[in-house]
């Protein structure tokens, strides 16, 4: 440590000791798994950070070590013991909450929007035949803080309009994310995906078919992007028509129900599992309203038990009805990881509180035309209500004659109400019209103009996170093959138990190996699922890393 105050080293070296019953210790079994996701593979790239005790090696890994172990904030370090920590480093005890944030500061002033980048062309080139078909939702992120007043958006699953920022997630067809694009001005689906999204798919997504396979097949597409109603827009899937990108999305006008007679049987997997049957059904369509945005797709649909139809678009031509129901009806995938990192990882939190200036040129909705709109949703609301109670005195006038003239004259008197309203929302629609949707950040008034909250500390923890995410799902998915395919959250529950169990750490100079021993665990089943993991484990090969020291993981129940 003194060496290091005076900057006569570059980096403290980890070294091991023999340790027994190290708490977190069960978290060195995801090392491996780490790795292989990429956790240090571009970090010298594009981070550095001075000489000094910690290196880049010790706050990666321990920053991954933390939210593996549910660790959801740099703060909650100070409740957990510094030395155990730090037997898992090499060290003598992890950095303290301040030293971490300091160098935390240091590596976000680094690249990384561009480390995650990387990342993300590397997973997409070895999971290769499974980005042809790619999940993009947004994820709304609550701001309860008093620092900026940021636009409101309507957050679903609390059912509320709240201050918020959104970033927009793209998925694989497994669901493992691959990044993120962040919006303190949510310009909205449409418009991200088109001048954010589909660039960066169009130079990371490997194997895209060439210029002449292309132009030999006319139904042919470079890649699938799947997504909510949100993203239902004709002059977009023209667009990407022209592109060779295939959009598919929930129907957001079908019209009557089709008959029963067309729906036939077809079986269909959604990944593991046995086959499920389905009804379906398909047409072409015709969708757009105006003849520059008009477009012919295909339009499946799914009958329920209860006759219920679900419509699914699509512009891919040259797939089965299976291959568009079951990504369309497998978005699931990517709403769970959303539901799961916001209770395991802590995806929503803030980083930091920093704030950045927002470019004057940026498009905002202007506040006069949401004043206006809410005001006419809220107008045609009341119109909808008495519309219906007319209805209802008319029914009234015509069953009972004696109060019929009663009926007619209140009848006629909300007729008149009606017809005023009616007016006075046209004349709505007319000021918003000329209000104009959207406006520039600078020409909003004083009272309205806000800053947007900084997002590279928040971008490289979450890529953090997705590193976490990845060895999770790798891990647990080599315990579900002994558990079976129907025990998902089991498995995971499994992985995340072992992280935080307790572990012996046995290091052998002479032999080179670090041997991480865990105690047996409280049923045969368990031990046998242990084993089978350190098997698997042991046979990547894997060095800890700045070491020579090959891991070794053992249960005492072998």
């Amino acid at each position: 440590r003194m060496l290091a105050a005076m900057g006569m080293i570059e980096q403290a070296p980890s070294e091991f000791q023999r340790c027994e019953d190290v708490s977190f210790g069960g978290v060195l079994f995801a090392l491996p798994a780490l790795l292989a996701c990429g956790l240090l593979r571009h970090g010298k790239r594009f981070f550095s950070l001075p000489a000094g005790y910690y290196s880049l090696t010790h706050i990666f890994t321990m920053l991954a070590f933390m939210a593996l172990c549910r660790i959801k904030s740099i703060e909650n370090l100070c409740y957990t013991a510094p030395g155990e920590w730090g037997k898992l480093l090499g060290l003598d005890r992890c950095p303290e909450v301040k030293a971490l944030r300091e160098k935390l500061k240091r590596l976000t002033n680094g690249k990384p929007e561009e480390w995650a980048a990387q990342l993300s062309e590397d997973w997409m080139a070895e999971d290769s035949a499974n980005v042809g078909v790619l999940y993009i939702d947004g994820h709304t992120r609550v701001y309860h803080g008093h620092q900026t007043k940021l636009p409101r958006r309507y957050v679903a699953r609390q059912r509320l309009c709240l201050r918020a920022t959104t970033d927009y997630w793209i998925h694989g067809l497994k669901g493992l994310p691959f990044f993120k694009v962040n919006c303190a001005i949510d310009p909205g689906m449409i418009k991200v995906i088109e001048e954010q999204i589909v660039p960066t798919l169009e130079i990371q997504i490997p194997n895209q078919p060439s210029a002449q396979e292309l132009q030999s097949n006319p139904h042919l597409m470079r890649f699938r992007m799947v997504f909510d109603r949100e993203g239902y827009s004709p002059g977009l899937f023209k667009r990407m028509n022209a592109k060779r990108i295939a959009c598919q999305t929930y129907h957001k006008h079908p019209k009557e129900d089709w008959a029963v007679e067309e729906f036939h049987p077809y079986e269909v997997h959604f990944g593991e599992g046995g086959p499920t049957q389905m009804q379906l059904a398909e047409r072409g369509s015709l969708i757009g309203s105006k003849s520059k945005d008009q477009l012919w797709v295909r339009e499946i649909r799914k009958q329920t038990q209860s006759g219920r139809q679900i419509s699914i678009i699509s512009t891919e031509w040259d797939s089965s009805l299976q291959e568009i129901v079951v990504p369309q009806l497998g978005r699931w995938s990517q709403e769970n990881f959303f539901k799961y990192g916001r209770q395991h990882f802590n995806l929503d939190r803030l980083i930091d509180y920093q704030l950045e200036p927002i470019d004057e040129t940026t498009q905002v909705v202007n506040p006069t035309w949401r004043r206006l709109d809410g005001e006419i949703r809220s107008q045609m609301g009341r119109q909808i209500r008495r519309k219906a109670k007319l209805h209802e005195l008319d029914l009234k006038g015509q069953l009972d004659s004696k109060a019929a003239e009663d009926y007619m004259n209140q009848a006629e008197t909300l007729r008149q109400e009606i017809e005023a309203k009616t007016t006075e929302i046209e004349l709505l629609k007319v000021r918003r019209k000329e209000a104009g949707k959207h406006v520039t950040y600078g020409q909003l008034p004083a009272e309205e103009q806000f800053l947007k909250l900084a997002t590279r500390s928040k971008q490289f923890i979450d890529t953090l996170k997705i590193i976490a995410y990845r060895a999770e799902t790798a891990m647990a998915q080599i315990v579900r093959e002994q558990m079976g395919e129907h025990h998902q959250d089991e498995a995971r529950a499994f992985v995340r138990d072992l992280y935080t169990t307790e572990a012996n750490l046995i290091p052998d100079i002479k032999a080179k190996t670090l041997t991480v021993e865990l105690h047996s665990l409280a049923t045969p089943k368990a031990n046998k699922i242990l084993n089978n993991l350190c098997l698997e484990l042991n046979e990547t090969q894997t060095d800890y890393p700045d070491t020579d020291l090959k891991l070794f993981f053992k249960s005492v129940s072998l």
